[in-house]
This record gives C-alpha cells, structure tokens and sequence, in this order.
C-alpha cells in the first residue's frame, strides 16, 4: 500500500504532465504552498528551463523553488498567470475546497485569482462529500480577533480558536472555526468575507479548482472540469 506521501508524489508528478502544455518560454505559472506542493516543486525543477518563472503563494513556496533555480517574480511584475498549482485541505465533487492549514490561504486566494486554469493536486484523503470536517482557517486582524469571532458564532460556529503562536507571511492571526454548516459553500464564503476585519477566509468556492488531480492506491484520478469556460 503506497504512503500518503508516495500518493502525493504520484499526483504532483501528473499534474507536471497536466501543465505541460503552460510550460513555454515566456510562461509564468502560479505555485501553492503546502507538503503537496513542495512535491511538485521538486518535479518542475527538472523543466526550469522551459518557461520563464513562479509567482509564489508564500515566503516557504518562494524559498523552494529558488533552492530549484526557479526564478520568483512578484504578483505585480507579471500580467496574468496561465496555471495555478496547488493543494487542499478538503475538495468536494463541485471542486470547492477549504484551504489554509499551512496559512498561506490569502496569497493563495490572490494568486489563484489571476491564474485562468487552477489545478487542485490532493491524495484521496482530501476528498470529502461535504466541507467542514477540517476546521476552516480565516486570516483576520489583530484588532478585529473579537469581534470576528463573535459574529463567527453567530454563523453557527461551534468553537473559534486563535492559532497559537502563528501569524501569516502578512503578519495577521488566523482563527480556525469549527462547527460551520457548510452548505452553500460560496454564500458562506461571501458572508465571511464581508465580515469586517476578515482579510479572506479558507473557503475557495466563488472561484473553485477547475480540476482536481487525486491520489489514490489504484492511480491518479481527475475531478472533472468546472463549467465557468473563464478557466477551460
């Protein structure tokens, strides 16, 4: 039986074959943060020399690719991004997913909103019918920790704890919530969101994957692709 990270090799190894058609000389393509992506970084660094650069969704993700000799550029140097590369907490069927458990969730949401094509790469256990068993990470102010947390409650949380001893690559606290029924996950999103003091929250469903590539024991298998043709 192959490991979790052995099915995180094999998806991160596909998805450089999935890409492959982004990989030209001027081509600059959007990379995650995560385990999984760092398997990924490690494949595209045999092909450095086929396109241009990254943009990176954290300082972790930028060290690792210029460890490859990858080039890094900042998000505001470059125009659009053909491909976004990235992992996921949870991904359901509408590839809709929770993301943030290494706290990289607000670079990643920027980064994967200037990409036209976003590829999901999980292994199987990252697959779930219904989002919320993780908790959900919101990245939010210092001032607002409070007040976010109450009108958290007041969404159906069941318990919101400050991550301890964190703060992200923007220098901001990150709630985990749990508890959330997430049933329309993009209404949720959009609710959170407009909470002020919330920088972003974790839920990546107004813009979903447009695919998700996935590990398992029998192979790699494809989450189909969404039907907004922005992101064919």
């Amino acid at each position: 039986m192959l490991t979790q990270d052995q099915l995180k090799q094999a998806v991160a190894k596909q998805a450089l074959s999935h890409i492959r058609q982004h990989l030209i000389q001027d081509a600059i393509i959007g990379i995650g943060t995560g385990s999984t992506a760092d398997f990924f970084i490690d494949a595209l660094a045999e092909h450095r020399h086929a396109f241009r650069g990254a943009v990176a969704s954290s300082e972790r993700s930028a060290k690792r690719l210029a460890m490859h000799g990858i080039r890094v550029f900042d998000l505001n140097e470059v125009d659009e991004l053909a491909v976004y590369v990235d992992g996921a907490d949870e991904i359901n069927a509408k590839l809709e997913m929770i993301k943030g458990g290494g706290g990289a969730l607000t670079r990643e949401k920027i980064v994967a909103s200037a990409s036209h094509h976003f590829v999901c790469i999980v292994d199987e256990s990252k697959v779930v019918d219904n989002l919320g068993a993780f908790p959900l990470p919101i990245e939010v102010l210092a001032i607002s920790k409070e007040v976010v947390s109450r009108q958290l409650y007041q969404l159906g949380a069941t318990e919101v704890i400050e991550r301890k001893d964190f703060l992200t690559d923007n220098g901001h606290p990150i709630l985990d919530v749990k508890g959330l029924k997430i049933e329309d996950a993009a209404r949720l999103e959009a609710q959170i969101n407009d909470i002020p003091g919330v920088v972003t929250c974790g839920l990546f469903a107004i813009r979903p994957a447009t695919v998700a590539l996935v590990g398992t024991q029998e192979g790699v298998k494809i989450i189909g692709q969404t039907a907004d043709p922005r992101y064919a």
